[in-house]
């Protein structure tokens, strides 16, 4: 049996069409899909050929998450984007405007966080070759 591969994950914002801008911009992703969604929301789908992240805004006003992520069930951590140069990623992230924290070296790769808005912390973390 072949293993299963995650192919999009679902989340919750207050503008879909900047924070896919942003997600494009930063990581070079583009825009695969975007229209009506459901209970009258709006979905952009940002990714490559493989995956996508459903960016999705319903039709009324959104509330912040209440309590911390980590001790909520069901709750989104973080997202975790691998990237073939972490410098080059990082320089994209902090132009952006976000503060990288957690920097992390590690077998076998390098890390570090920022957090973006709507309260979406993001890992990004680059693989050694060897």
């Amino acid at each position: 049996m072949q293993p299963a591969r995650l192919e999009h994950a679902n989340i919750t914002v207050r503008d879909p069409d900047a924070t896919a801008r942003e997600f494009c911009s930063l990581f070079g992703w583009q825009i695969r899909w975007q229209g009506a969604a459901i209970s009258g929301g709006h979905t952009i789908h940002v990714g490559d050929a493989t995956s996508y992240l459903a960016i999705y805004a319903p039709p009324g006003e959104t509330r912040p998450p209440e309590g911390e992520s980590y001790s909520t069930l069901g709750g989104l951590n973080h997202l975790g984007i691998v990237v073939e140069d972490i410098d080059a990623a990082e320089a994209r992230v902090t132009k952006a405007g976000y503060k990288p924290h957690s920097h992390g070296d590690y077998e076998p790769g390098r890390r570090f966080y920022f957090d973006m808005v709507d309260g979406l912390e993001i890992e990004v973390v680059s693989y050694d070759s060897a």
